[in-house]
């Protein structure tokens, strides 16, 4: 390849990031050679809520977090209002915290729906191999027709319904008080809610025969799935009951935390959250990246030694030991045996930006090793390296990279040999004559006869015993 034929170093940009609520961008910088170099997920988007909402009245949190996001506004209000519960020490009554319990329940149902059929099923239902041009929302209409096209917007405005009747509002809800709830329902109310959600379940079994139907049968899709291509061991936290059946759990529980194994690694009720969880803040994103606390941040790394969490539908599974009602339970069950056990570590989600950015098929993982271990291979100091990496101390970096150093080793040893060459003398040490008197000692991995000699003789000046 001529000179003029070298790929040169480029930015890959994808902005905006779609099908997500907020404002992102991901950039991938490769080297000369055209490979890539680094990758980043930055969320630019500065909302600044933990700074406006100090000084302000805590009663007023559960109307002003509604705001931080438009597709999720009902899991932040009860969030907020039960954190106000827990500051006026009140316990809300049972009507109330049933009136709360419904409410997140048509929440779940709207925001999933959003996710699933406008986010998600493009990609899922359509498959892998369909054109990127067809992977969005009308492209699934036109593929599985009109009518289902109508049965999700008829579902999806049910779950809106159900949420203003009980929030107030239908986008951001204004229901939840110190201690309970504005308003009740009227007999009639309960009765349309009622009616709507019969409607809601039959869809989630329609939803279910989708998957079925669809994605399960897409062998394409499916070797993905259950593949290591997007695979991440990390810890998970989620919800469950408090009376230790370990069921999922919406509203009112406690924070379960499992390891990679599955197995519980803490358990504790959400007023204690201090206790098990920090914030890391980098800064290329407005994002915070939390942590477990006894594990410590150690970068972007998965694995035991990572403090790392996930959160949300996966997370919330693989914490619990199942649902609470009988066909919840059954798709429960379903998914893991689809999925080959539990916990599960899938996660898909990168190889769209991998297509767009025109690169051959790789893993997030790939992305950060080939970064360090070129940048290790070019002579780069570690403590450089750990610190592009997120780790918290370079021992992280030299432990997991430690199969690279052997080699760089031997090149800083035969650099060294290079410099005795090119000199009968370092400092007031006669080399040739140490050479010349100096036993003959085996090579060792990553060191030099040469430099063997030199150090045996210095070792009792530097107080080395053994070598």
């Amino acid at each position: 390849m001529t000179q003029a034929q070298q790929p040169k170093a480029r930015r890959i940009t994808i902005e905006p990031i779609t099908r997500l609520e907020g404002e992102a961008k991901i950039d991938i910088f490769l080297d000369d050679e055209g490979n890539v170099d680094n990758a980043y997920f930055q969320v630019v988007e500065l909302r600044g809520f933990e700074r406006f909402c100090q000084g302000r009245p805590v009663e007023e949190m559960p109307r002003m977090t509604t705001r931080i996001c438009g597709v999720c506004p009902g899991a932040h209000h009860m969030a907020s209002s039960k954190a106000v519960d827990a500051v006026f020490n009140v316990d809300p009554p049972e009507p109330a915290k049933k009136l709360r319990k419904l409410f997140y329940c048509a929440h779940i149902i709207h925001s999933h729906l959003a996710h699933f059929y406008a986010f998600a099923a493009p990609d899922f239902v359509l498959g892998p191999s369909a054109e990127p041009g067809k992977r969005n929302i009308l492209g699934l209409i036109e593929a599985v027709g009109l009518e289902v096209g109508k049965k999700v917007i008829t579902a999806r405005s049910y779950a809106q319904r159900i949420q203003e009747m009980i929030g107030g509002k239908a986008t951001h809800p204004v229901c939840g008080l110190p201690g309970g709830m504005s308003k009740p329902i009227t007999e009639e109310e309960r009765k349309e809610i009622e009616e709507m959600a019969k409607s809601l379940v039959e869809f989630s079994k329609f939803s279910l025969e989708l998957v079925d139907n669809i994605i399960l049968r897409n062998k394409d899709y499916m070797n993905l799935i259950r593949g290591d291509t997007y695979y991440h061991e990390t810890y998970y936290m989620g919800m469950v009951d408090q009376n230790n059946n370990n069921k999922v759990n919406f509203y009112d529980g406690v924070i379960k935390v499992v390891n990679q194994k599955g197995m519980q690694y803490a358990r504790f009720q959400p007023k204690d959250y201090l206790n098990h969880i920090e914030e890391h803040v980098e800064p290329w994103s407005y994002l915070k990246f939390p942590s477990l606390k006894n594990v410590g941040w150690k970068g972007l790394v998965d694995g035991k030694d990572s403090g790392i969490y996930r959160v949300n539908c996966l997370a919330r599974m693989n914490v619990a030991e199942g649902m609470a009602t009988p066909l919840a339970q059954e798709a429960y069950e379903k998914m893991y045996d689809v999925l080959g056990g539990k916990p599960s570590h899938a996660t898909l989600a990168f190889k769209r930006i991998i297509r767009k950015a025109g690169l051959n098929h790789i893993r997030v993982h790939d992305l950060r090793h080939t970064h360090a271990t070129l940048m290790l291979k070019a002579g780069v100091h570690p403590k450089i390296v750990s610190e592009r990496l997120g780790h918290a101390n370079i021992g992280i970096t030299l432990d997991t990279y430690s199969h690279v150093l052997p080699g760089l080793q031997e090149a800083a040893a035969e650099k060294f040999d290079q410099v005795l060459d090119e000199s009968d003398k370092i400092g007031n040490i006669d080399v040739s004559k140490l050479l010349a008197e100096g036993e003959e000692i085996d090579s060792r991995p990553c060191r030099s006869r040469t430099c063997d000699t030199l150090i045996k003789s210095q070792a009792p000046l530097c107080g080395f015993n053994q070598l």
